[in-house]
């Protein structure tokens, strides 16, 4: 079967799917098997990035990120942008090859202004399903300057397969938690350690883990305070005994000293009742918040 037939087989399809007739016009956006590539474009455990190029029309890309629970984003990039188009319905279509596959609804998709192309949660989940299935998850639109035109925007299945598993290996390495999780943190020391307490040194260790990665950390605020059991010097002494001990930790990520700011206050601004053991611990603390170059 030539893919010419393939193509008008699909419009068919589509079109008895979703009641949409009477159209004078189709334009089918797809790569050839020729031209059909997966690329993994961002492989780390801050995200992983999969890209498949529309010839003449975009971008097709899906996306997750380092966070606490496991996100898939899905987004057609667009050459130029579309313009009020409320109503896209999503079809998975079997390729070419495959003449007896039926075409399968996945979801008519209405917005309040236009669709940006952006798919997110469960339904991103469903096109990658498809997609495995060796079958081409296919957007269909009415043209926004041309009512009587419909457009089709295909992904297609060929070379998807290695690259998926790229993909998923990738989703399994991501780190538990994000920038967000990990920016403003508090942790505490025992009565006269300059070393985190055990329960905080996890913690810190996530913070390390996550700057090791990301290249856009530009700044670390590093503020350490005692409880009121010393003098007043003794207190300021061993509050930036502590700053310090954290300023060569960060140094020793690789962030550059310019970058690192450690203060250390003694035991100014306490924040709980230093006549008791659970306020001078409160009391016995560090604030790290993290700063990054905002894209």
């Amino acid at each position: 079967m030539s893919i010419k037939y393939g193509l008008i087989a699909s419009l068919g399809a589509i079109l008895s799917l979703w009641g949409n007739v009477g159209y004078a016009l189709q334009k089918h956006y797809v790569a050839t098997p020729q031209q059909s590539k997966w690329e993994m474009v961002s492989d780390t455990p801050l995200e992983c990035r999969l890209v498949h190029p529309i010839p003449s029309y975009g971008n097709a890309e899906f996306s997750s990120r380092a966070s606490k629970k496991l996100n898939l984003d899905f987004e057609l990039k667009m050459l130029r942008p579309m313009g009020e188009t409320r109503n896209v319905s999503l079809v998975s279509m079997p390729p070419a090859w495959r003449p007896g596959d039926r075409a399968e609804p996945v979801s008519h998709l209405k917005f309040f202004k236009q669709f940006d192309g952006y798919i997110g949660g469960q339904l991103a989940w469903n096109l990658l399903s498809e997609l495995e299935k060796g079958r081409n998850p296919t957007f269909s639109y009415e043209e926004w300057q041309d009512r009587d035109r419909l457009i089709e925007v295909s992904l297609s299945s060929v070379l998807f397969h290695s690259k998926f598993n790229d993909f998923s290996n990738c989703l399994s390495r991501l780190l538990p938690y994000s920038f967000d999780d990990i920016s403003f943190t508090i942790l505490h020391y025992n009565r006269d350690s300059v070393q985190v307490n055990k329960a905080s040194q996890k913690r810190l260790a996530q913070i390390a883990e996550y700057i090791r990665y990301n290249q856009d950390i530009d700044l670390v605020l590093v503020s350490t305070y005692t409880d009121g059991s010393r003098s007043k010097n003794e207190s300021q002494s061993l509050s930036e005994k502590r700053a310090e001990v954290l300023r060569d930790y960060f140094k020793s990520l690789g962030l550059p000293e310019n970058r690192i700011q450690v203060e250390g206050y003694g035991k100014r601004r306490a924040i709980a009742n230093d006549m008791t053991p659970i306020g001078k611990e409160k009391n016995r603390r560090v604030v790290i918040s993290l700063g990054r170059t905002q894209v």
